[in-house]
Formats: C-alpha cells, sequence, structure tokens
C-alpha cells in the first residue's frame, strides 16, 4: 500500500470518530402477523479529493502583466489551503506557486488569515527545459533537461539570480465571511532585475479529513517530475491541461452518519415534514453532528411507530463514500412489517451544517422489492447556517461549532449557492429485499 493511501485510510479512520457512535437500536414488538423482509443503504458517492479548483488570468489580456493583479474567490475550512501556480513568463520553465499543501488560511485556533502572504510564495523549476537568462530574449521552448521540480532559491541551476518570489509576487488574503477568501495575486516585478509577466494559472483547494488533506499536492510535488500538465504552464503559460485534470479529482467528498431506519404505520412521516421547523426530537442532532440517538429514543414507543434501527457501518461507524477504486460502506437491517407499513430513513450529509438525506413524504413500501433510491431526497434542516460543503469553518464534522438559524425545512436546490451535487441516486443507494 503507498503513502497515499496510508494517509488517506487513517484520515478517515479519525474522521469516524468525530461522527457520534450510534449502536443499533430495534424497539417495538414482533407481529404474528409479520413478513420478513430487509433494507440496505451503501454509500455509492464516487469521491473526489479537492473541494475546488478553477483558473485565473489577467484583467485585461490573459496574462498579468506588471503592475496588474488577479483575484481567486474561494471556501475553505479549518487546515485546508490554497494552492496555485503561474508561470514567470521571462522564463524557459520557472513558475510560482505556494510550497505544498499551500497556503494556510486560519491559524491554529481557527481564525482567519488576512494580509500579506507573500512570503509563502515561492519560484520553482519545473526541470524540463535548460534556463538561460531569464528575459524578454529567452527563447521558448528552448533545450530540454530531465529533473525533477525544485526550489529556485537566489540562483537557478545555471547560475542566474533571481530576488525572492516575495519581492516579485504579491499576494494578499482577505476573509469575506462564512468561510469564503479572496486571494489577491498582483505582479510586482515591474522595475527588478527579474521584471516578468505572469501567465493564466490553476488554484484548487484539498479536502480536509480526519485533520489530513486528501491531497496535499495536487499540483506538484518537491524533487518528483513534473506531472498533469504542470509543464504547459511553466513553459508555455498554457493552463488548459493542469486545469483538465484538477477539474477530474474536483467534485464531492461526504461520508454518511449511522442511518436512521423507522418503520411506521398509520401516521405521518415521524421524522419532519417539508416547511416546517424542525421539532426539537432530535433532528437537528442528525442533520447537524450525524447522531441519530437522540431521535432514535424519542420515537421509541410513540403511537404509530412499530420499529427503530440506527445502523452503523462495520468498523468506521460512518458510511465512507468510494475512495481509490475501493466500494463505499454499506449497512444492511432484517425488518419485520405487515400490511400498510412503511420505511423513514434519514442520514447526514456529513459535510455540511445541516443537510440530511432522507425518504419522501409518504416513506418507503417495503414490499416493493428492489432499488428504492428513487425515494430518497436530500433536506435543509434549517438549524444552521449553510457553508461551502465540506469547506467551511462551522461544520460540526471538521472541527467546527454550527452557527444556529431558525428556517424551515426545505429541498436543498441543485445547482445551490455553493456548488452543483450529483444525482441523490449517485449519493446513497437504498434497495428493498
Amino acid at each position: 500500500m503507498n503513502s497515499t493511501k496510508i494517509t488517506t485510510l487513517f484520515a478517515l479512520a479519525v474522521l469516524a470518530s468525530t461522527f457520534v457512535a450510534c449502536k443499533k437500536d430495534n424497539v417495538g414488538l414482533p407481529d404474528s402477523a409479520a413478513e420478513k423482509t430487509a433494507v440496505s443503504i451503501e454509500n455509492v458517492l464516487n469521491a473526489k479529493p479537492l473541494v475546488e479548483s478553477g483558473v485565473f488570468q489577467g484583467p485585461v489580456t490573459p496574462l498579468i502583466l506588471p503592475g496588474q493583479s488577479t483575484t481567486i474567490q474561494f471556501s475553505a475550512a479549518k487546515g485546508e489551503a490554497i494552492s496555485f501556480a503561474t508561470m514567470y513568463g521571462a522564463s524557459n520553465d520557472l513558475f510560482f506557486a505556494p510550497e505544498n499543501p499551500g497556503i494556510q488560511v486560519y491559524t491554529g485556533d481557527g481564525i482567519p488569515i488576512e494580509g500579506d502572504v507573500s512570503t509563502q510564495v515561492k519560484l520553482w523549476d519545473n526541470g524540463t527545459r535548460i534556463n538561460q537568462k531569464p528575459g524578454a530574449s529567452v527563447s521558448h521552448p528552448g533545450v530540454a533537461e530531465n529533473k525533477n521540480v525544485s526550489e529556485v532559491i537566489a540562483t537557478d541551476a545555471q547560475g542566474n539570480p533571481y530576488l525572492s518570489a516575495a519581492k516579485l509576487v504579491k499576494a494578499t488574503l482577505k476573509y469575506n465571511g462564512n468561510s469564503v477568501f479572496t486571494l489577491t495575486l498582483e505582479n510586482t516585478s515591474g522595475g527588478t532585475a527579474n521584471e516578468t509577466p505572469l501567465s493564466p494559472g490553476v488554484w484548487s483547494v484539498s479536502y480536509i479529513v480526519g485533520g489530513n488533506l486528501l491531497n496535499a499536492a495536487p499540483l506538484f510535488a518537491k524533487d518528483k517530475p513534473t506531472a498533469n500538465g504542470l509543464t504547459s504552464i511553466a513553459e508555455a503559460g498554457d493552463n488548459g491541461a493542469l486545469s483538465t485534470y484538477l477539474k477530474s479529482i474536483t467534485g464531492i467528498f461526504t461520508p454518511l452518519s449511522p442511518i436512521l431506519v423507522v418503520v411506521y404505520n398509520g401516521i405521518d412521516n415521524p421524522l419532519y415534514k417539508v416547511g416546517e421547523n424542525d421539532r426539537n426530537q432530535g433532528l437537528k442532532d442528525l442533520a447537524q453532528k450525524g447522531d441519530a440517538s437522540i431521535l432514535a429514543a424519542f420515537l421509541k414507543g410513540k403511537s404509530g411507530i412499530k420499529s427503530v434501527y440506527v445502523l452503523a457501518a462495520s468498523g468506521t461507524t460512518v458510511l465512507l463514500p468510494k475512495i481509490n477504486g475501493q466500494a463505499g460502506s454499506k449497512v444492511s437491517q432484517e425488518l419485520s412489517v405487515t400490511k400498510g407499513d412503511r420505511i423513514a430513513i434519514a442520514t447526514m450529509y456529513g459535510f455540511s451544517n445541516d443537510w440530511f438525506f432522507a425518504s419522501g413524504a409518504e416513506g418507503i413500501d417495503p414490499f416493493k422489492k428492489g432499488d428504492a433510491s428513487a425515494n430518497m431526497a436530500l433536506y435543509n434542516n434549517g438549524t444552521a447556517l449553510d457553508q461551502f460543503p465540506g469547506a467551511g469553518i462551522t461544520q460540526f464534522n471538521l472541527a467546527g461549532t454550527p452557527l444556529a438559524e431558525s428556517k424551515l425545512i426545505t429541498a436543498v436546490p441543485n445547482p445551490n449557492p455553493f456548488t452543483t451535487l450529483p444525482d441523490i441516486q449517485d449519493f446513497i443507494k437504498v434497495s428493498i429485499q
């Protein structure tokens, strides 16, 4: 097993402990006329390691000329970082980028960092072209070489001198609130011995899971060969190839909390109703923290409630998505049902403030065998201020404290103000056997 997989698996093990572990709890008496069936729930999300990625360029032309600046707006949770890469245009294959994993945007106490962070910008040699004296007379592409990516400190391998990157590129962070930042990159090389345009570039933010970034080096790795299209930026200022690669690993990552399964009869949906406030019966704890135990305990013995289960995944508690080709977590439960029974299901969208997947108002027919995923939808519980899923400083499962709000329960739109989500059936699969 390579080191990346080891780190990922360790991070996921830590993540599992942040959710409230809930034991299986069957409440209700067996019915003599009951039939046996079973329900299974699986996290089928094809997980991606990057929360966000994108491109940037100059304000007038694609180039960022001396005296010009460009901005990048992004969201981040505590421990997440912003990385970027842009060509030192007047060179053969040099580029500016922060050292991995990127520029940290919060202090260890979770306070947003603002102001000048230029000292974290470095100058790098892509290792694919022999360096000529930097300037307008550089011939492109130049003479090929085959070396690893290395930092340029004072001089390159050929002895050409350079000012520190912080004197050529000014990086400034501004906190916009609600986990949203703006990074401004200004070309300050004008009038120096290293005057240069900056090329269109790329940027990225990695998910953090259990205190570890899922991809701490998405753009390049120091002392390793260049890869994934970085050469096109470093040699020609073309961000297309690396942008395409980043898009392929950018998307959604979330575990699902232990699954609440309720068998009921003769009553409306016992968990929630769209257009009403949270009932203060425990759904808020499920939606914000992944803790189904409070709602399960409340429902025990209530009229119309036949049985209640909380299904935790073996070994991890939470249901993990598909990672590195491995199947996502799956839980199953045998049920005892009679005519007229319905099944209600709920589980937290783990990397959100208070979103939860749940069966609809009519529940699920336990006698209709097969894939029941079409009965599921994603809802906003309305009890915590929303932030970018997987990049919010107040998200409980990212070491945050939710900020209270009071709104009606609604379906989560897609696309929503933060991102575009996969179809529900690409998150969660529910089957009746």
